[in-house]
């Protein structure tokens, strides 16, 4: 079988053999259209019917044919030896779709993926080597030639960064080499056309320190703090801040590690006797090391090891290092012990933020540890388990009601337990704890315990204190509509509070929190900013559940700005990417709800589907479903049997459906009542705030 590869980091390809060998015709573009689409599934199926979708805007009558016929001219390019009614091995049909099942180093991308992770293992030297290959197959942007697709949008983001982040890691293994000559173009360049990079500012402040101008390195700084805070409204983050504070002081650890290959080692600025760098002589210049700035005398030569002394012990890569320190501690600490059990928690805390079954295994997890904590009768221990899951939380539903209650009643029991003295912090911890895991409660405890928390941190001067605070005050900041600037505030101390003091998943959190509060408010550019910074920051710390909240911003936005068919595509991909992100409180019937929002937002028929798993949103779905049957009475008494809506992010939602329905009904009662709660959130679009949905402007239902 002849082997054929592809590439994509550029325009759409498909060559014989190697990258160098003879391109294949793939005919015309939708043919490639098809081929890059099914690239984009990596080795999924992609149903026929999604193809059509992503193919036309406005699909003609005889779309379904077309995309077989593209398929099949396809499959006679890049399988020429197939004989007559044989099966496809390569661009297969698979259920109500196909599939391109071409091995993982036959696609220039998935290539440079596996390159990018390699090098992160390997040696400096074999690492400048490989990202120098990797990088040398970008033709051009990825799916160069479909930039403007809807499906193409995310891989096409997702490779941009990777480049980015191979470029910043190529600096890097240069640095590492001592080789910061080398470093200074290469970045110069890649912060021209891409100002916000906080990284390749720090390095290439670093490369010019060490070769020597520090004046130019600090220069580079403050060029940096302009750019960031003119572009993106945001200070430095603490490592450039910290860089700085280095170079003016000189600090020796900025020179180079002692291990580094190359010339003999010379001794750091403004240090006598310590040897740190290494100093490669520039052409034509004698072969002897480079006097460092404020030292004088030498550093002496290391002595060298006595004859038979073994050597040293090397290191473990980080998975054998991670399973033999789980094996000794096993091994050494007794079970059933409090620092077991203390430990415990900061792993489940860990386990929960990757999301899936990692998420769903740390919320059972963390019910059994406090649990057992509880039956030690020390309720010094038990605040300390229960406090420890600091993990920030965004959505305003529980995942499992039944566990929340739990959690609660065990932290007001080991409050009032809790012994008098110095126990403000286990205190401030236990009350956040209360007014998170009371989100979406009409009750006043969980306002109570929020305002407690946020009181009791911010007198302590802690800052990770204030930080899980802040974030059980947002989880009860919606007793009414109309509060999105008030949590917009939240975000935004948020993220200069983590900034401030390396609080990353905190620092994300804001992000996400100003996104839904700028959507509320219809301000898509302040929202784009913040749905970009935290998926940055997402992708370089490994937070995946990121994606899932700027996924579902994406298809809101694309409704808002009046595209409710790109916005339904959008919603179905956001959907699919949630199915088995851990996350039930958020997941159920959300694709329901959405795809009625955006309905009865562009005048489109509602069209509900009864039998669809409307989940905790079905009270409000109901009057529409007997509407379209023509029970109109029924309908009437399912709208006056409306709850109170939730206090969460739907709350604006849930009313504007309320007078929607009202509105078809004529029932002006209920009408009255959705105008009264509607009416401080006037100025906001309806549900923005959730980051999820809306059903438009406010006022627009106000005037109705």
């Amino acid at each position: 079988m002849v082997r054929v590869v592809f590439g994509v980091l550029g325009p759409t390809v498909a060559a014989v053999g190697t990258a160098d060998g003879d391109a294949l015709a793939l005919k015309g573009p939708r043919h490639r259209a098809v081929l890059a689409r099914l690239i984009v599934a990596r080795r999924r199926v992609v149903p026929v019917a999604r193809l059509v979708e992503d193919l036309w805007e406005d699909p003609p009558p005889g779309a379904v044919g077309a995309v077989q016929t593209f398929v099949a001219a396809l499959r006679r390019v890049l399988e020429p030896e197939r004989p007559p009614r044989a099966p496809a091995r390569l661009l297969v049909t698979d259920g109500p779709g196909y599939a391109l099942r071409t091995e993982l180093d036959t696609v220039d991308a998935w290539r440079f993926e596996t390159a990018l992770a390699t090098a992160a293992d390997q040696p400096a030297q074999q690492a400048l080597a490989t990202l120098e290959e990797a990088l040398g197959w970008w033709r051009g942007p990825a799916y160069a030639e479909f930039a403007d697709e809807d499906w193409s949008r995310g891989e096409r983001a997702r490779l941009a960064e990777l480049r980015l982040q191979a470029v910043e890691r190529r600096a890097e293994a240069h640095l590492a080499l001592g080789r910061p000559a080398d470093a200074v173009p290469d970045l110069d360049a890649h912060l021209t056309e891409h100002p916000w990079r906080e990284d390749a500012w720090r390095l290439l402040a670093l490369a010019l320190y060490r070769q020597h101008r520090q004046g130019d390195a600090l220069a580079v700084l403050r060029r940096a703090r302009e750019v960031l805070t003119n572009q993106l409204g945001l200070d430095p983050g603490p490592r450039l801040r910290h860089l700085q504070s280095d170079i003016l002081t000189q600090t020796p650890t900025l020179d180079l590690p002692p291990d580094t290959p190359g010339p003999p080692p010379h001794p750091p600025r403004g240090a006598r006797n310590r040897a740190l760098g290494s100093y490669e002589p520039a052409p034509n210049t004698p072969a002897h090391p480079h006097p460092p700035r404020g030292a004088r005398n030498r550093a002496p030569s290391p002595i060298p090891p006595e004859p038979n002394t073994p050597p040293p012990p090397t290191t473990p890569p980080p998975a054998d290092l991670w399973t033999r320190a789980a094996k000794t501690y096993n091994r050494t600490v007794a079970k059933g012990t409090r620092a077991r059990l203390e430990s415990t928690v900061g792993l489940i805390r860990n386990l929960a933020v990757t999301g899936g079954e990692g998420l769903a295994e740390a919320r059972h997890h963390r019910t059994a540890a406090i649990t057992a904590a509880e039956e030690f009768a020390d309720p010094e221990l038990t605040a300390r388990v229960i406090g420890a899951y600091d993990v920030p939380a965004i959505w305003t539903r529980a995942d499992d009601p039944s566990a929340a209650e739990h959690i609660v009643a065990v932290a007001e029991r080991t409050l009032a337990a809790l012994p008098t003295g110095p126990h403000d912090t286990a205190r401030c911890r236990l009350l956040a704890t209360i007014a998170l895991e009371t989100r979406g409660a009409t009750g006043p405890r969980g306002p109570e315990a929020a305002r407690e928390a946020e009181a009791l941190a911010r007198r302590l001067d802690d800052p990770a204190l204030l930080a899980f605070a802040l974030n059980g005050r947002f989880m009860q900041s919606f007793t009414r509509a109309g509060l999105a600037p008030q949590r917009d505030a939240i975000g935004a101390e948020l993220v200069e509070l983590a900034v401030r003091h390396g609080l990353v998943t905190y620092e994300v959190l804001g992000h996400l929190i100003r996104l839904q509060a700028r959507a509320a408010l219809a301000d898509f550019a302040a929202a784009d900013t913040h749905a970009a910074t935290a998926d940055r920051l997402a992708e370089r710390h490994e937070l995946p559940l990121v994606g899932v909240f700027t996924e579902w911003y994406g298809a809101l936005r694309l409704s808002a700005t009046g595209e409710p068919a790109r916005a339904e595509t959008a919603c179905r991909a956001a959907a699919a990417r949630l199915d088995g992100a851990g996350m039930p409180g958020l997941e159920r019937g959300l694709l329901p709800l959405a795809l009625l929002c955006l309905r009865l937002t562009h005048g489109l028929p509602p069209d509900p589907d009864p039998r669809a798993d409307w989940g905790p949103h079905r009270p409000w779905a109901e009057p529409f479903t007997l509407i379209a049957e023509g029970r109109h009475t029924e309908a009437r008494t399912a709208l006056r049997a409306l709850p109170e809506p939730p206090h969460d992010l739907l709350y604006e939602a849930y009313c504007a459906l309320e007078a929607e329905a009202a509105l078809r009904l004529d029932d002006w009662t209920v009408l009255e009542r959705a105008r009264t709660r509607l009416r401080p959130a006037a100025a906001e679009l309806a549900g923005a705030g959730s980051g999820l949905l809306t059903l438009g402007p406010v006022e627009r239902y106000l005037a109705d």
